[in-house]
């Protein structure tokens, strides 16, 4: 069986390079505020610097990289407000998927999407729940089948990347989760647009809530943008 690291081999060195880093700043390994110099990323990679800068380009492209005074190339820092307009839009976004999904999903997606949830909840290794759920979601945007919204998603799922791991990494939130999957599930059976919808967008402000926590735990809001009256503060 071919695995991740090997299938990315067969990729060009670019694409690889952006791969990589990506997965990089899903796990938490480059963290925001981290300086991104090409030289020590082409060590570290086995390539050459030229793939790098392609890399940290569309890194830059994707709004994960800037580039402060003095300072050359840095995974940029979210800011307290830009978390809250974030989960805002995926709770938008995600649920409109929902809502599609529940008109125009075939049989067989709903029973990936199924079979995907039965996975995810039996497993008890943080690392394969979370990689699950994000299976479980990319199918149900796509039997959604709508591209544009596809790619709007994609855009926002790039940038919530610098957040770090999953709050599926919560013992606590990887049962919940699973639970709120299957409510949506039966909803998406039923073909009741609305109530999928409404209970997407609950999914995601509960993810929300205790990426809030994490926030706050790590140290890493600030205290006085956090109580600055925005009216979607949990």
């Amino acid at each position: 069986m071919t695995s991740p690291s090997d299938a990315m081999t067969d990729l060009p060195q670019g694409q690889s390079a952006y791969d990589r880093l990506l997965e990089d700043i899903r796990l938490g390994a480059l963290l925001p505020g981290a300086r991104l110099r090409e030289v020590e990323l082409a060590a570290r990679l086995g390539i050459s610097r030229t793939p790098v800068r392609e890399a940290l380009r569309r890194l830059e492209a994707d709004g994960l990289v800037e580039h402060p005074p003095r300072q050359g190339a840095c995974l940029r820092k979210l800011g307290y407000a830009e978390v809250m307009e974030l989960y805002e839009m995926r709770a938008v976004l995600e649920g409109t998927a929902a809502r599609l999904a529940a008109r125009a999903a075939s049989e067989l997606e709903l029973l990936e999407l199924s079979e995907i949830n039965t996975a995810m909840r039996g497993s008890d290794a943080p690392a394969d729940v979370a990689r699950l759920n994000r299976q479980f979601h990319r199918s149900l945007i796509n039997a959604a089948k709508n591209r544009y919204l596809q790619r709007a998603i994609g855009a926002m799922a790039r940038t919530l990347l610098i957040l770090g791991p999953s709050t599926l990494f919560d013992p606590a939130r990887s049962r919940s989760a699973a639970q709120e999957h299957d409510a949506l599930l039966s909803a998406l059976h039923a073909r009741d647009g609305m109530q999928a919808e409404a209970l997407m967008r609950a999914h995601i402000e509960a993810a929300h809530r205790i990426r809030l926590r994490q926030l706050r735990d790590a140290g890493l809001m600030d205290g006085a943008e956090a109580t600055g009256g925005h009216d979607g503060a949990v």
